[in-house]
């Protein structure tokens, strides 16, 4: 079958070949934001008709969109933009993904070949463009010809897909991107590159199973595609503690799963009476393990499909390199249907997270009841659960809101401030049938305020619930800690967010009083496309204990 192209020929420019051969490997959504030097793809894609381009406000946007797409889609996030400073607007956005190693294909453009890399001010001209995208990339390729542009743009797709999965960014240059060459045949689906565990490495941890009588799975964000198996395991005898990433890869409310309370006074307590200790899939990363202060359980074991994540930040008795998903069903294919584990050890860490969920509760005071509305719909309706680095997210978001599945999840694992609107914006493209619901701080939804008109003009099916303290509230409450209350640069001048709406043609509720939340929610949730729900934090007043950044022995911080 012949495509369109300009001419009708059998010949065509590298623009339809970057369209058609997106579109044959399955990308329906493409986000990004127009510009001269990526006209002649956009232009491919528009006459084509196959794949829908979104328009993001900002390129930063453009690239949590096409991030949160990846993660709750389960496939290929796209993203393209313009060359120099508007792929620099990106970059920040693209630490995120790779922080979170999700399948983004950054597709960026260049010079025209014959001025590249000259650093010679021409229009959109920046030097070392390059170093900058390989500095935020899983890898990077640059099209030189449009003899190769099938075969680059498919060893980019596999290369974003296939474990550890990671942003890939592309340069095509404006010059390449109207060559011509003659039609190319596509290469098929990306090849999506599996890594299978060692039988010996699984026979040993087989043999440290058949030992333990309190065995954990640690699980975390590489594990999100191996619930079944997870689940099995957890079936079979062992307890469960996750990551904030890893969420809901065993049911949050499964008896034998702690969630996300991974660093209370219980969580400590049981973890040193396991006696075998499996981490999948985490990085174990510094602030979800007060820098490695945590003790974990022993024996400890690492399963990771990266293999220099093996012992990096905790020393191990067994790294097994490989798939989560296929190590976790070979671990199962070793052990019995019924492990003879400690019966006692389910009923501590029950008690574990009691403890810990009602120590979490009573620390919301007043936002308790919305934290409860919150965590009964998203969890009952599976819907996605879009949070920006905000004090509710902190506090009760990464944990207290249940998640119906892993890939429901989604939020700024890198601390970036900001990325909340746009990541809801596409979860939203990602699951269109349903609501996705983002939680959100007054200081975040400034740094990305523009892309409420992406929502807006896409009719996404979102609750932007947005918690107005006007400040970065935890900055004030570490300044409050630890500099004598001075409270400098923390206070923030922010819109009318009614008058706001109402200019975006957004609809708009304003909570003063926080029983009135429940009933404000369920009529956003019963209305088409977005709606903007302000809880007046001024009105309503403080949280009961003020949270004041990650806890002592984490390093870093979020606003």
């Amino acid at each position: 079958m012949k495509h369109a192209n300009a001419s009708g020929s059998d010949a065509e420019m590298t623009g339809d070949t970057v369209a058609r051969v997106l579109a044959d490997a399955g990308v329906k959504v493409v986000f990004g934001v127009i510009s001269i030097h990526n006209m002649p793809i956009l232009d491919a894609i528009y006459r084509q008709g196959r794949i829908t381009f979104t328009p993001a406000r900002g390129e930063a946007g453009a690239m949590n969109m096409a991030d949160a797409y990846a993660r709750v889609s389960h496939s290929l996030g796209v993203v393209i933009t313009s060359t120099g400073t508007a792929a620099g607007n990106a970059a920040g956005s693209q630490a995120e993904a790779l922080t979170a190693g999700s399948p983004v294909l950054h597709i960026t453009s260049q010079l025209d070949t014959i001025f590249m890399d000259r650093d010679r001010a021409a229009i959109h001209d920046v030097p070392r463009q390059p170093d900058m995208l390989k500095a935020v990339s899983k890898a990077y390729f640059r099209m030189w010809d449009a003899n190769s542009a099938a075969g680059v743009l498919h060893a980019a797709m596999s290369a974003a897909l296939s474990a550890p999965s990671g942003p890939v960014s592309l340069e095509i240059p404006i010059d390449v991107q109207r060559m011509r060459a003659p039609l190319q045949p596509a290469a098929g689906a990306p090849v999506i590159a599996l890594a299978r565990p060692d039988a010996g490495r699984l026979d040993q941890l087989a043999a440290l199973v058949g030992k333990a009588k309190r065995p954990m799975l640690y699980l975390g964000g590489g594990a999100r595609r191996a619930s079944p198996e997870a689940l099995a395991l957890v079936e079979r005898g062992f307890c469960a503690v996750t990551s904030t990433n890893g969420r809901a890869i065993v049911p949050e409310g499964h008896i034998r799963n702690l969630g996300a309370y991974n660093m209370t006074p219980q969580a400590q307590a049981l973890f040193e009476r396991c006696d075998l200790m499996i981490v999948v899939g985490s990085r174990l990363r510094g602030n979800e393990t007060r820098n490695n202060a945590l003790r974990l359980g022993s024996p400890l074991a690492q399963v990771d499909v990266d293999a220099s994540q093996c012992g990096r930040n905790y020393p191990i008795d067994l790294f097994v390199h490989g798939d989560a998903r296929e190590a976790l069903q070979g671990l199962l294919e070793r052990l019995p249907e019924k492990l003879d584990t400690d019966p006692l050890f389910a009923t501590e860490l029950l008690t574990a997270r009691q403890a810990s969920e009602a120590a979490l509760a009573r620390s919301l005071g007043p936002y308790l009841g919305l934290a409860d509305v919150l965590s009964r719909r998203v969890h009952s309706g599976a819907h996605v659960f879009a949070r920006d680095v905000t004090i509710a997210n902190s506090m009760f978001g990464n944990r207290y809101v249940r998640l119906a599945a892993p890939h429901l999840g989604v939020h700024a694992l890198g601390g970036g401030i900001g990325q909340g609107v746009a990541m809801a914006i596409g979860a939203s493209f990602a699951m269109p049938n349903k609501k996705t619901i983002a939680l959100l701080g007054d200081g975040g939804a400034m740094v990305n305020l523009g892309e409420f008109a992406t929502a807006v003009e896409n009719k996404c099916d979102i609750v932007f619930v947005l918690m107005n303290d006007r400040a970065y509230g935890v900055i004030s409450n570490i300044q409050d800690a630890q500099y004598e209350g001075r409270r400098a640069h923390c206070r923030l001048h922010t819109p009318d967010f009614a008058l706001f709406a109402r200019s975006m043609e957004l609809p708009h509720d304003c909570v003063a009083d926080i029983r009135d939340f429940e009933a404000t929610f369920d009529r956003a949730m019963a209305r088409p496309g977005p709606t903007l729900i302000e809880i007046d934090m001024l009105a309503i007043g403080p949280y009961a204990e003020a949270f004041g950044g990650p806890p002592a022995g984490a390093a870093g911080g979020s606003k």
